[in-house]
């Protein structure tokens, strides 16, 4: 890959140290250039369902009175995350794909790489304080209320936002300080932390063990608690009297599994496979990260809206009294 780009970058006459670039240019998807219009429109279908359906479940949890709990004011902190990286990401990206505006400031690109980083790290954060929510609300009920009270509930939100802000803060420092003599050319719709870490000259292990470092955290840390949250949540639930009571409880933790799973699952192949895929395709690396980022922010408030019955029956109500 680096060896493509240096021959794009010699033909292009970007022979000169890039020390401290002023520029990035972001390629798009490469080899699918001619393709970017049309690659534009599901991208741009994701993004609006996932403006749209964020927003309808501030909109409902906040119009609604009875879901003023615990658990949807940490589906709105997740809807929020949602909203802000997919905006950090899409709207660049459509102006690659529409108008070919290429260029993005160094300053900007380190912005925009802080910001996908940064929630990215959040939105593992707040799986992990809705899995801590389920665990009170299956094994201890009748303490849920007393537990998760609203101050707690804003301070583990408080929590979360810190946590992912400091892993994060040492990514564009890190980076600004490379010498980058090769080129300015990322492969890529948006600044991908390592994608900008493989431009560099010199030595840049410390940037990749940070990123390692940060994957592992946030993935494996994360998981444990997620993992030991559930262990005690199904011994819980089989311990229940009937099948369905068991069944029914269960359903409650279904919506949370869901997402979980489109989080997890393509962010993990993502992460490996950059790190170790070498004989992928480069548009493939470069499909996959995009989805990674933009699909989880659309499926999550659908999963959430067909799957807890409260809110898809506050948005039933909402949409037959308007009618």
């Amino acid at each position: 890959i680096v060896g493509d780009l240096y021959s794009y970058s010699m033909s292009n006459s970007n022979k000169t140290d890039l020390t401290n670039p002023s520029t990035f240019i972001l390629q798009g998807i490469p080899g699918l250039e001619a393709a970017h219009v049309w690659i534009s429109i599901p991208f741009c279908v994701i993004y609006l369902i996932a403006v749209l359906g964020n927003f309808t479940i501030l909109f409902i949890v906040k119009m609604e009175p009875s879901l003023h709990g615990p658990m949807y004011y940490f589906l709105c902190m997740l809807a929020v995350t949602d909203l802000v990286l997919s905006t950090s990401i899409l709207p660049k990206m459509l102006s690659i794909f529409w108008f070919n505006s290429r260029e993005i400031d160094f300053d900007a690109c380190l912005t925009q790489m802080y910001f996908i980083g940064c929630f990215s790290v959040m939105e593992s954060g707040f799986f992990v304080t809705m899995g801590f929510d389920r665990y009170v609300a299956i094994c201890h009920p009748l303490r849920h209320s007393t537990i998760l009270t609203i101050p707690v509930v804003a301070k583990m939100g408080l929590a979360v936002v810190l946590r992912s802000g400091m892993l994060i803060l040492p990514y564009p420092f890190l980076v600004r300080q490379w010498r980058y003599c090769r080129t300015n050319i990322i492969p890529e719709p948006f600044c991908a932390h390592i994608s900008v870490v493989k431009l560099a000259c010199g030595d840049t292990h410390v940037s990749s063990y940070y990123g390692l470092f940060v994957l592992l955290c946030v993935m494996g840390l994360d998981g444990i608690l997620i993992t030991v949250s559930y262990i005690q949540i199904l011994r819980a639930i089989f311990s229940l009297p009937t099948k369905e009571a068991r069944l029914k409880t269960f359903g409650t933790c279904v919506s949370h599994l869901c997402v979980i799973l489109t989080f997890y699952i393509p962010g993990l192949f993502s992460s490996l496979t950059y790190r170790f895929g070498k004989n992928v395709p480069l548009h493939f690396h470069v499909l996959i990260g995009n989805m990674n980022l933009l699909v989880p922010p659309m499926l999550h408030p659908i999963i959430y809206g067909v799957r807890t019955k409260e809110i898809r029956d506050r948005l039933l109500r909402f949409i037959t009294h308007k009618g």
